[in-house]
């Protein structure tokens, strides 16, 4: 019952193991192949794509590659099929010399995600050695007084196969004085010594011939021989004996030359010359032990003479032979071994297994950038290697496998802070004193499309002159883009938007390379003042990313109309005014007003009369500002009856434009004036024009209102806005002609750069009737754009809050106007 208790449990183990094992086999995704050595190149080790799971057009599209981390290509893939296969010759000897196991490690990379697997090869012992003999001949001297069951050691032979195809057993030839025993050391060495079974007689028999054969486990068996010549001595009969059959000792990888490692000691029973002990290494001792070792002869003090390094050789074994100086000479023998401890000598190594991948900036955080390995040379703690990044680093070291790790990303990446990492990666033993090393990766970080274009400014603002060449440039736009490549290649384009009803894109276009705005055709200020254009930066990446700009075009007005006549009427079409008055007419009598307009604004639009000629230019003088015709003196007798004056009308522009009127008067005698009896009518109206003045009023109350409103805005704007010391000043004219119905009202806002004044004016054509100028900004020079006519108080409010969006942000405060009234035309002025 017991029995089968445990039985169970030794399956019950057996399986978890198993479980255990498999496990960890698919966490680290191992793959492991077994092959003999010495096979044909081309020779199929397993279908490796089928193994890993991976499909065939894998292994061309991810670039599967395979890395021995024995440095030399042994292997290479059939892409066709997938198959692993010999690209080399593979000698286990060479790779893993006396080792019992013989494991070549793999690494298989594939790109696009970055991976690594690891495949081990177990590389299987073929018996193609056979067991071999440094010497092929020994000669031994025994003396024919020897004790029976007497040995002596042999050299042994060297079979560089192991497991069964090492080798096994040694065989002496037939001789009836001497047999062979094999002496089976501590660490499983095998050493054969040949024992005297019978007396010598060296008068029967004085050399004695034996062949000393090894053999290995193989199958066929390979064997290697040395000869044995036994020559047999006279007298001397005592051989010399060591302490000691085996010495061991143990010494630091990094004693100096000359240290004495140890001392055998030899006694010889026979006296004089036949008790003197010579020692020396054994004839079979290989070239490089003698190198490392040498051995005092009369002493037996055995000294370092060459460098010990545990990573080639961590135990030596010495024959030694002491020998007299007896005839015949006799021989004794020992072993020494020395064991070799491990010191931390050697640095720790980074091998990149995969050349870094270049990192794309959205690059979760975890993604695969390289694939390393570290590896130490020293054993135990000495050969701990332990990786580390520098603090703050975006990348992380993440183990896999064995001394494999991945380098990873850590946090989000961003290429505009910076496009690419050199990474320090520090290799540490664990030895005492630590040894380390350091390895630079450079890790590129590539761009994606994740910045828009961006303006220099969000919008710009453009003063172009009216009347300019067509296919001018009118402006440049310049975006830029963080990006890089395709990616902050910057595109510009007009996006659609209607101006009076018209595509922009028939007033301008754009040049899609470096965003120069050309205009299609020439502007005319009186026609348009303003308009807006919505540009539109597109990069070239996938997607394309965009952002807009508004670019403000502001017309300014230039000096290319000349004063129109308005009245009189018939001077406006063309033909010659006729006027006349009396005769009696006394020096100040009105006797016409020459009424002009300029179409351009500003400067270019203030008037002024003059008169150019007369047939007396003693009798009549104009009105600079005015243009009022008036006498300067009494009409005489004397004075022609038919006047004919030329009046000149010129604007303040540069240049100057100028029109004419010419004003024939008639003097007769009796006539009243006209105009003074329209006022008397104006004033006395009769019964029948009672509603028309009723109509009057009211229109003269709403004009009115509308001005103190209009005030009333212009003065809360500027004193709202008051931060810096400016000029608001305010102009109202009233005509003669104020009770007109007709009026209309009109504002206009001077902008020659900075907004400089603003008129509300009210009236028709012929009678300025109402007028308010707001001027700002004395700093300013010549500008303004005007809004025309607005039809109605709704329509009047939107004007103002066009005007309020317009003014700049500055301050506006109001000062003390100085006024002076002039009588003519009961006008009142107010004057900066």
């Amino acid at each position: 019952m017991t029995k089968r208790i445990r039985h169970r449990d030794w399956r019950w183990l057996a399986l978890w193991w198993h479980h255990f094992f498999a496990l960890w086999s698919t966490i680290y995704g191992q793959t492991r192949y077994s092959i003999p050595e010495e096979l044909k190149q081309g020779s199929v080790v397993g279908n490796l794509a089928k193994d890993l799971g991976l499909g065939l057009s894998d292994i061309f599209d991810r670039k599967l590659r395979v890395a021995s981390e024995a440095g030399k290509q042994y292997f290479s893939v059939d892409t066709g099929k997938g198959e692993l296969v010999v690209n080399d010759r593979i000698d286990r000897e060479a790779l893993c010399g006396q080792s019992a196991s013989c494991v070549l490690p793999l690494q298989v990379v594939i790109e696009n995600p970055l991976h690594l697997y690891r495949i081990e090869v177990e590389i299987r012992d073929v018996n193609d050695n056979a067991p071999k003999f440094l010497s092929k001949e020994k000669h031994l001297k025994i003396a024919e007084l020897t004790a029976v069951g007497a040995r002596y050691p042999l050299e042994t032979a060297q079979d560089l196969d192991v497991g069964i195809n090492s080798l096994k057993s040694y065989s002496l030839s037939k001789d009836e004085c001497f047999s062979l025993k094999i002496k089976e050391l501590a660490n499983g060495r095998k050493v054969p010594e040949l024992v005297l079974e019978k007396t010598l007689d060296r008068e029967k028999q004085g050399i004695h011939q034996l062949l000393l054969t090894a053999l290995d486990g193989g199958n066929p068996v390979k064997t290697g021989t040395s000869k044995i010549t036994v020559t047999v001595l006279d007298n001397n009969d005592n051989v010399p004996v060591f302490k000691k059959p085996l010495y061991k000792i143990t010494v630091p990888e990094s004693s100096q030359s000359g240290l004495m490692l140890a001392k055998v000691e030899a006694t010889d029973q026979d006296e004089g010359v036949n008790g003197e002990i010579e020692y020396s290494f054994a004839d079979h001792t290989p070239e490089i032990l003698r190198s490392i070792f040498q051995i005092n002869s009369a002493t037996g003090e055995i000294f370092l003479k060459g460098k010990l390094d545990y990573e080639n050789f961590a135990t030596h074994e010495l024959d030694i032979s002491a020998k007299d100086k007896g005839i015949p000479e006799m021989e004794g023998h020992c072993r020494v071994q020395v064991e070799v401890i491990d010191i931390n000598d050697n640095a720790p190594e980074i091998v990149l297994t995969s050349k870094p991948s270049p990192v794309p900036e959205d690059a979760p955080s975890g993604t695969v950038v390289a694939l390393l390995t570290a590896r130490d040379l020293d054993s135990g703690d000495n050969g701990k290697v332990t990786l580390g990044l520098p603090k703050g680093s975006p990348f992380k070291l993440k183990p896999s496998f064995s001394d494999n790790y991945a380098l990873v990303t850590g946090r989000n990446l961003d290429r505009e802070t910076f496009s690419e990492y050199n990474i320090e990666i520090t290799a540490t033993d664990s030895g005492s004193p630590s040894l380390s090393s350091k390895k630079t990766i450079n890790v590129t970080i590539t761009d994606v499309n994740d910045n828009p274009p961006v303006f220099s400014q969000p919008s710009y603002n453009v003063y172009l002159k009216e009347n300019g060449v067509p296919g001018s440039i009118l402006f440049s736009v310049s975006a830029s883009d963080l990006d890089f490549g395709e990616n902050a290649k910057v595109s510009y384009s007009i996006l659609d938007s209607k101006v009076q009803d018209v595509s922009v894109s028939s007033y301008v276009y754009i040049n899609s390379d470096n965003g120069s705005i050309y205009s299609m055709h020439s502007f005319d200020y009186e026609k348009l003042k303003v308009f807006q254009i919505q540009v539109q930066a597109k990069d070239q990446g996938s997607p394309s990313l965009s952002s807009n700009a508004t670019v403000h075009v502001f017309i300014l007005d230039q000096n290319d109309n000349a004063p129109a006549v308005i009245y009189p009427s018939s001077a406006a079409m063309g033909s010659l005014s006729h006027q006349r008055m009396p005769r009696s007419a006394k020096a100040g009598h009105l006797v016409t007003k020459v009424t002009a307009v300029d179409a351009d604004s500003g400067h270019n639009a203030w008037i002024s009369y003059r008169l150019a000629e007369a047939t007396d230019a003693s009798l009549f003088t104009v009105n600079l500002y005015t243009g009022e015709v008036r006498t300067k003196r009494a009409v005489s007798e004397q004075d022609d009856s038919s006047q004919r004056l030329l009046i000149g009308i010129k604007d303040d522009g540069e240049p100057i434009q100028s029109s004419t009127v010419t004003v024939s008067i008639i003097l007769e005698d009796g006539l009243h004036e006209p105009i003074s009896d329209l006022r008397h009518k104006a004033a006395e109206p009769s019964k029948k024009t009672g509603r028309i003045t009723l109509y009057l009023i009211l229109s003269l109350a709403s004009v009115s209102v509308l001005s103190l409103v209009t005030f009333l805005i212009l003065a809360v704007k500027c004193i709202r806005n008051s931060r810096s010391s400016s000029t608001c000043c305010m102009r109202r004219t009233d005509s003669d002609d104020y009770k007109n119905p007709n009026r209309n009202l009109q504002i206009q806002l001077n902008t020659d750069g900075p907004i400089k004044y603003v008129e509300v004016l009210g009236g028709d054509m012929l009678s300025q009737s109402q007028s308010f100028r707001s001027c700002m900004s004395p700093m300013s020079e010549y500008s303004d754009f005007t809004l025309i006519k607005p039809s109605s108080t709704t329509d009047f409010k939107e004007v103002i809050s066009v005007l309020d969006a317009s003014l700049p942000d500055s301050t506006w405060t109001f000062e003390s106007q100085q006024v002076r009234t002039k009588s003519e035309g009961n006008s009142v002025k107010l004057y900066p």
